[in-house]
């Protein structure tokens, strides 16, 4: 008979075993686990390669689960943000919600690169070429298409505007023989085994079966939990700040946040 266990072993093994089933189950299309894959340099220039149908890109500099900020200086979390060797950027988004890859989404997200990938006093013809592509699980558009490439014209003349802002929707309901098609195969397969391109697979079995790759996801859910725990602790902060009968010290205590920043919550609150 063994030892028993602690609640906090208990919960750790819970925790883990959950981690190894959702593990399991994820696929490209989950937008955490496809910024993980993406991170990788290669497999970046191979996706956008077959999204652009080009072979002459080379990219310089990948992030996944990248923040800029917009306007008002909050902070927006981009799945992928990769930059070639000609400077011109990719924003990449996968969206099973339909909601999440409106055409006010994508007009938003190009207008971000703009503002972050400038410095101020940098002249308009310095732009980077921007590319926003939205990988979604269903015909968005809905015309029935495997691919949409967006791009403002001049409507009496039907010529390129030429601004360099480009918008992609790529519809991994159409999973035919070709390298789209077969990429978007590969976008919902939860079994490696399965995909079509190695380069793709290879990396996708490191998460979900080497020994590192597996340590990293199961510390990206704990950090997603963390930060799960840390909203809710906030939004309880401002609650109880509301009721005006605690004192930051111990809202703080309470809540398991600094005294600084209930008092930064309470500013914000006020202001």
């Amino acid at each position: 008979m063994g030892e028993n266990k602690t609640p906090q072993e208990l919960d750790f093994e819970r925790k883990h075993e959950e981690d190894m089933r959702r593990i399991r189950d994820l696929r490209l299309m989950d937008d955490d686990f496809m910024s993980k894959v993406f991170e990788d340099k290669e497999c970046a220039e191979f996706l956008l390669k077959i999204i652009l149908d080009r072979d002459d890109l080379t990219i310089q500099e990948v992030h996944g689960q990248h923040d800029l900020n917009n306007l008002q200086g909050r902070s927006v979390r981009l799945d992928i943000l990769a930059v070639d060797e000609a400077n011109r950027a990719y924003n990449i988004e996968v969206q099973r919600s339909d909601r999440g890859a409106g055409v006010k989404r994508a007009r938003y997200n190009s207008s971000l690169l703009d503002a972050n990938l400038t410095q101020k006093g940098d002249a308009y013809n310095a732009l980077n070429e921007t590319y926003v592509i939205f990988i979604t699980e269903h015909d968005v558009l809905k015309k029935n298409l495997p691919i949409y490439h967006v791009d403002r014209i001049i409507r009496e003349t039907g010529e390129d505007f030429g601004d360099e802002a480009h918008i992609i929707y790529v519809n991994s309901q159409i999973k035919d023989e070709s390298q789209l098609g077969r990429l978007m195969h590969d976008f919902s397969c939860k079994n490696p085994n399965d995909m079509c391109f190695s380069v793709l697979a290879n990396r996708v079995r490191y998460f979900k079966e080497d020994t590192k790759g597996v340590a990293t996801m199961c510390r990206a859910f704990e950090e997603v939990r963390e930060e799960g725990e840390r909203r809710k602790a906030i939004e309880a902060a401002k609650r109880l700040l509301s009721g005006g009968k605690l004192s930051y010290e111990e809202i703080a205590d309470a809540m398991g946040l600094s005294v600084e920043e209930v008092k930064a919550l309470d500013t914000k609150r006020s202001a």
